[in-house]
């Protein structure tokens, strides 16, 4: 067995920031904008109560927070800035069971994606990340 190197660990990280990046940004753009339409999310938010406005933030902090964790520009801000939307999509499936496959989608997914989102804010962005360029503290974020 080969032991965890720093290497390797950047690799990791890198692996599940470019990983989350992309299901988030699919979720936000390709799901909600491309196929649904901003206004067709916006409308099934509001038929599960929440108010229609909430759909453009949940759309926004996916497509922007997706695009940052790709490129690692602030990654580890966008992580946890994606944790409530994960954490309001898990309450939205609690109803329909333990998995996904469930009628309406369960609660696997989300709190899965939760977890992951979280040991990506404490791990770092990985090799390869564009935000490593930017002045002190922020470079740490």
């Amino acid at each position: 067995m080969t032991p965890t190197t720093p290497a390797t660990a950047d690799y990791g990280a890198f692996l599940l920031r470019i990983t989350l990046g992309v299901l988030a940004f699919a979720h936000g753009f390709i799901l909600k904008v491309l196929t649904f339409t901003p206004a067709g999310t916006a409308g099934y938010f509001e038929s599960i109560g929440y108010p229609g406005a909430l759909a453009y933030l949940v759309i926004l902090a996916e497509v922007v927070g997706g695009l940052a964790l790709i490129l690692g520009v602030l990654p580890r801000l966008a992580a946890l800035g994606l944790v409530p939307v994960l954490i309001g999509a898990t309450l939205e499936h609690l109803g329909n069971g333990w998995s996904f496959s469930s009628a309406g989608g369960g609660w696997e997914f989300p709190v899965a994606w939760t977890v992951l989102l979280i040991a990506s804010a404490l791990v770092g962005p990985g090799a390869f990340a564009l935000g490593r360029k930017l002045p002190g503290r922020l470079a740490r974020l």
